[in-house]
């Protein structure tokens, strides 16, 4: 393997373990705060049981985060260095500002949450951590500005051959990160929401004693999760709306459209190489005139095929890659401008189809206890432990599909935009041995590995010992009277003991 693929790995890798971490981070943090303002506001200990449970797997899911996103940003100077000069004017306004959001008010109010608890006034305490939630709200909105604007360029003028930033507000308010900002975190909080379900489902199989804490989680994360798809299905449809305007080849390759159709039928699935010449013949189950509406908002439009999007691509962009010697073997070759279709036609449909699936749980979860019931057979903490899988592999695929499909650039023509603002991934990769590229793949993956071996640990560890591990039972009066005497004895630091059991 080259150079290029070697890094493409590696940055896929690494990006799709982290963005594992993210979406229930920014779903779980909005919905542990929602559980401490119920707390606050009623004083009813189930919901401070909630908030201190959720938040113990909040926060190790947290660090995991913090851990495996260094690295992201590392990546772009080890083995993307010409892809860092090409867009770093534009790119340093972002991630400074996620940066300054991430490290500082994430931090700080996360560290004040933490270790505030009996020390700060309870409105205090909750401020901090919406303070938290939405800071980690905000980090999300600047990574995907920045992420949009390499879909999207905007805000920029051409200088000596390299992008320079004139307009942040553009950059910030890029009509591409406007749709892609929303369906993300709707996205984060089915996530979260199965999440929820699954674990809360367990507990009530096992009949624990904190039965009102399980059940009211258990609705609390079904009801956010149907809602939250309800979210993801109109979100994602402007966003593909959109992306027809400006990644036509990435919307074809999505559907496998390999001919021009007018009106286009959205194929359900196939059964054959979606990549051959005659891909149009393996599709067995189409909906007619389906994708002119996602496409156009209409069921009669024309939907361009491959076939005709390539000419169109060669006449805009050149058909074949400039004579650069970093372009090694592709110095002076045919560009191919079709993603990998079997890719990105069963990466989008995956993503639809787990998304879906999550949602059937949560609608599941709400029929079984409605009323009061609490589902009792074996089949369903079961089915509601393998949900939680679903809406993450829905955002992975999702991911995948949209970086795999705006190949072969790195930075996508904006053909609305400034002229001659792209970049091709292949131009985009460190002048660097493949074996160097080689051993940092492997070091990364096999400490991710690690990592992942320490978070499911932790995680089974705190889901196993329920409330509990992070609340004790409250003493009946005359124990507390008793305890309360004996704790005036203690030295300070053994009277906070309890505060600092939740950190670590």
């Amino acid at each position: 393997m080259d150079v290029l693929d070697l890094a493409r790995w590696q940055f896929g890798i690494t990006t799709v373990y982290h963005f594992l971490m993210v979406p229930l981070t920014i779903g779980l943090s909005l919905i542990v705060a929602g559980m401490q303002t119920a707390w606050v506001r009623t004083g009813d200990r189930k919901y401070l049981a909630m908030t201190k449970f959720w938040g113990k797997l909040l926060l190790i899911n947290f660090a995991m985060g913090v851990v495996t996103g260094i690295v992201q940003e590392f990546q772009f100077g080890m083995a993307w260095s010409a892809y860092s000069r090409f867009v770093g004017d534009v790119f340093g306004a972002p991630l400074a500002m996620e940066g300054l959001v991430a490290f500082f008010v994430e931090s700080t109010f996360l560290g004040l949450w933490i270790f505030g608890w009996d020390r700060l006034p309870k409105r205090v305490h909750l401020a901090c951590v919406w303070a938290f939630s939405l800071a980690t709200v905000a980090s999300a909105y600047f990574i995907l500005a920045a992420n949009s604007w390499m879909q999207h360029p905007v805000g920029i003028e051409v200088r000596d051959g390299r992008p320079v930033l004139t307009s942040i507000g553009a950059v910030l308010g890029n009509s591409t990160v406007l749709a892609a900002f929303p369906h993300t975190v709707f996205g984060a909080f089915c996530v979260a929401a199965t999440f929820l379900v699954g674990i809360s489902a367990w507990h009530l199989w096992h009949r624990s004693d904190d039965e009102p804490v399980w059940r009211g989680s258990l609705r609390l994360g079904a009801w956010v999760g149907v809602v939250a798809f309800a979210g993801v299905a109109i979100s994602g449809d402007l966003q593909g709306k959109l992306m027809f305007e400006q990644q036509p080849m990435k919307m074809a390759a999505a559907e496998a459209l390999c001919r021009t159709e007018e009106p286009a039928s959205f194929s359900v699935f196939a059964i054959g190489d979606v990549a051959s010449p005659d891909c149009e013949d393996v599709k067995s189950i189409t909906v007619p005139a389906l994708l002119s509406f996602l496409a156009h908002n209409d069921f009669s439009s024309e939907v361009k095929g491959l076939d005709e999007l390539v000419p169109l691509y060669q006449e805009r962009y050149g058909a074949n890659y400039p004579v650069d010697e970093r372009l090694g073997e592709l110095s002076g070759q045919p560009i191919d401008y079709v993603p990998l279709l079997p890719v990105t036609y069963w990466g989008f449909r995956l993503m639809i189809g787990f998304g879906a699936i999550a949602t059937f749980a949560g609608v599941a979860a709400l029929w079984l206890t409605r009323g009061g019931r609490l589902p009792r057979g074996r089949w369903f903490p079961i089915a509601a432990l393998a949900s939680i899988a679903t809406p993450f592999l829905a955002n992975s695929f999702g991911w995948i599909f949209t970086e795999m499909g705006r190949q072969p650039f790195v930075v996508v023509p904006n053909p609305s935009g400034v002229d001659g603002v792209w970049m091709y991934t292949a131009q985009a990769v460190s002048n660097s041995a493949p074996g160097e590229v080689l051993t940092s793949l492997i070091a990364l993956t096999t400490v991710y590995g690690a990592l992942a071996v320490v978070e499911g640990f932790l995680v089974r560890r705190y889901v196993r010992a329920g409330v509990p591990g992070v609340l004790p039972p409250e003493k009946p009066a005359d124990q507390k009277h008793d305890t309360d005497e004996h704790d005036d004895e203690k030295p300070d630091a053994e009277k906070k003991s309890d505060v600092l059991a939740f950190a670590y």
